[in-house]
C-alpha cells in the first residue's frame, strides 16, 4: 500500500479537492481527509489497472508496478485495502465542525465515483474499446469530478455552487484524459514515468486516434476555456488555483 501510494505522482485530485474547499470559503483542513482519500482511491485504480488481466503494464510513476514488485495476489489486496481505508479515513478523520449531513453527502459522492457508473465503468469501456473503430468519445473522469465536488461540499458550498464546481471538474477531467492520450503518443516512457505508446499498441480508442493529433489539441484548448467559464461567479482570488490548474493540465508534459 505504501509503495504505490507514496511513490510520487502529481496529486491532482487532492490538490483540486483542497482548492475547491478554499474557493467556496472553507478551510482546507475540512477537506484534507477527503483529499487523502481520493489519492488512495486513485492509487487503487492504478494498481488494478496495471494488472496483467487489465492493462498489463510494468511501469508506474517511474517504478515497477505493484504486481511486478510484490506479485499479483499482493497487488490486488493492496488495492482493496486502499479502497477500504479511503472511506474509513473520511468517516473518522473529517473534523467535527463539518456537519454529518455534509460528510455523508461527500462519502456518497466518492462511492458513486468508484463504482459501476465511475471507475469501474471507465475500465470496462477501456477494455471494450480495444480495436473498436466505432467507439464514441465518452470516457469517465468521475474520480476527479468527485474530488472537486467533495471539496466544495465539505467547504460549505450551496447547491448552485456545487453544480458549478461539478461542471468545471467535468471539463478538467475530460481535459486530463485528452492530454494523457496526446502525451502517450508524443512522449517517451522516461518522460512519462510509465510505458509510452501503450494505448496505441493495444489499439484502444484515444482522442488522437479519433480526432487526429491536431484535433485533440484543439479540443483540449476548448475544454480549458469551458472549465474557466464555470469559475466566473466565484471570488477570482480564491478561484485562482483552479484557473491555473486547468491551464497546467493543458500544458503538462508528463
Amino acid at each position: 500500500m505504501r509503495y504505490s501510494l507514496l511513490a510520487g505522482g502529481k496529486r491532482v485530485r487532492p490538490v483540486l479537492c483542497l482548492a475547491a474547499c478554499e474557493m467556496v470559503g472553507g478551510d482546507q483542513s475540512l477537506a484534507l481527509p477527503m483529499a487523502c482519500a481520493t489519492e488512495m482511491v486513485h492509487t487503487m485504480s492504478l494498481i488494478h489497472d496495471d494488472l496483467p488481466c487489465m492493462d498489463d503494464d510494468d511501469l508506474r510513476r517511474g517504478l515497477p508496478t505493484s504486481h511486478k514488485k510484490y506479485g499479483e495476489d499482493t497487488a490486488i489486496l493492496a488495492g482493496d485495502a486502499l479502497l477500504s481505508l479511503s472511506f474509513e479515513h473520511v468517516a473518522t478523520r473529517t473534523p467535527s465542525s463539518v456537519s454529518p449531513d455534509r460528510v455523508v453527502r461527500a462519502i456518497a459522492e466518492l462511492g458513486s465515483a468508484v463504482g459501476s457508473a465511475g471507475l469501474v465503468a471507465g475500465q470496462i469501456v477501456d477494455i471494450a474499446s480495444e480495436g473498436d473503430v466505432d467507439v464514441t468519445l465518452e470516457k469517465t473522469a468521475r474520480l476527479l469530478e468527485a474530488a472537486v465536488v467533495c471539496g466544495a461540499i465539505l467547504g460549505g458550498a450551496d447547491d448552485e455552487s456545487v453544480e458549478k464546481v461539478r461542471r468545471y471538474a467535468l471539463r478538467v477531467g475530460l481535459l486530463f484524459q485528452v492530454v494523457d492520450d496526446i502525451l502517450d503518443v508524443t512522449r517517451s516512457s522516461e518522460e512519462l514515468g510509465k510505458t509510452a505508446g501503450k494505448d496505441l499498441a493495444s489499439d484502444k480508442a484515444t482522442y488522437p486516434k479519433l480526432l487526429g493529433l491536431d484535433g485533440a489539441r484543439r479540443f483540449a484548448a476548448e475544454l480549458v476555456g469551458q472549465a474557466c467559464e464555470e469559475l466566473a461567479g466565484f471570488d477570482p482570488v480564491k478561484a485562482a488555483p483552479l484557473y491555473h490548474f486547468a491551464n497546467y493540465i493543458a500544458t503538462r508534459q508528463n
